[in-house]
């Protein structure tokens, strides 16, 4: 295991990188209008630029890319990082003059099939549950979902950064120490990290800049793409937990709008994180509660790998729940 300061300095570099990217980016999409504008769906208050995603995915992108010249193995091969620089590109295109429903599917489609095509993962998803044919379909079905998932998440400052943050800290942890040691895929979720907070200082409310679909798409396309790989290694108890607030408010979201017959792909103001924001929250206030119980997630997702299964699984859930009374409750 290298010494700790190297994921100390691989965090930092990335963190400076990315926030310097951004305030690059902010004067350039003020200039050519680049803006969030305030709507009937939005939670801000004034016009705001988006596309910090471009600093933030083109960091991540780099240092994994970098660990793996360097010979330390990162998460996501070549064709995942592509596929994540093909997202990003479409999604860029999106921010700027909007795509179709059905473009944006098949974009995610195609970036997911040739992925699992090219760079298959290290074993079947769900446990031997299901034949491999199967597997490999739901898995494909489990990542478009995340990657959606992670960007209807996105709609208040600092929310689906500090999320990102806390997967990439989860499998930092996971990585450190216990049955998952891995000194690669260790400094792979440091410079995540890094990166994530180096965005953060840009979008923690009042947030000066928002990620964009360039940023969530891609975002949930790569850390879907861990995750998955995770589970395909046999630690599927971490893999779930550590999303496990933004999988259950966006599902449950899902459900409930489907039930009452809406299109589901319209953009709305329904999600538990929303609602708690429209009751009195602040954006910072209802972030602060996601983070609280993302510490919570964390220990429950080492625990429940490392001997401590069912009390950890039922003690996640348990956090979960409680937040999203918290975040559904009127005030």
């Amino acid at each position: 295991m290298p010494p700790p300061w190297l994921f100390a300095v691989v965090a930092g570099v990335a963190g400076l990188v990315c926030a310097l990217g951004i305030r690059a980016l902010v004067p350039v999409l003020r200039r050519r209008a680049v803006l969030d504008h305030p709507n009937e769906r939005s939670l801000h208050a004034v016009p705001t630029p988006r596309g910090g995603g471009i600093a933030l995915i083109g960091t991540i992108i780099l240092a994994w890319a970098g660990l793996d010249v360097a010979g330390e193995s990162a998460p996501a091969g070549g064709i995942v990082l592509l596929g994540a620089v093909a997202l990003a590109a479409m999604s860029w295109i999106d921010d700027l003059g909007g795509l179709s429903p059905l473009a944006r599917l098949l974009g995610q489609v195609a970036a997911v099939g040739l992925s699992l095509w090219w760079s298959p993962l290290p074993g079947v998803v769900f446990q031997g549950w299901l034949p491999p044919a199967v597997d490999t379909m739901a898995a494909a079905l489990a990542w478009l979902w995340f990657i959606n998932l992670f960007n209807f998440m996105d709609g208040i400052d600092g929310l689906a950064g500090s999320e990102a943050a806390a997967i990439a800290a989860g499998l930092f942890v996971f990585a450190i120490v216990g049955v998952g040691a891995d000194s690669a895929f260790a400094l792979a979720a440091a410079a995540a990290f890094g990166a994530t907070i180096g965005f953060l200082v840009w979008n923690w409310a009042p947030a000066r800049i928002f990620m964009g679909d360039v940023g969530s798409v891609p975002l949930g396309f790569l850390l879907g793409y861990v995750l998955l790989a995770l589970m395909a290694r046999g630690w599927w108890k971490a893999a779930v937990i550590l999303p496990l607030y933004f999988i259950a408010d966006a599902t449950i979201t899902l459900a409930r709008r489907a039930a009452r017959g809406e299109r589901v792909w319209r953009a709305h103001r329904e999600h538990f994180y929303q609602r708690a924001v429209q009751n009195g929250l602040g954006h910072a206030a209802v972030t602060l509660r996601v983070i609280a119980a993302n510490l919570g997630l964390i220990a429950c997702a080492w625990a429940a790998e490392n001997g401590f299964g069912p009390a950890a699984l039922a003690a996640a859930v348990a956090i979960v729940a409680l937040l999203l009374a918290d975040l559904g409750k009127r005030r």
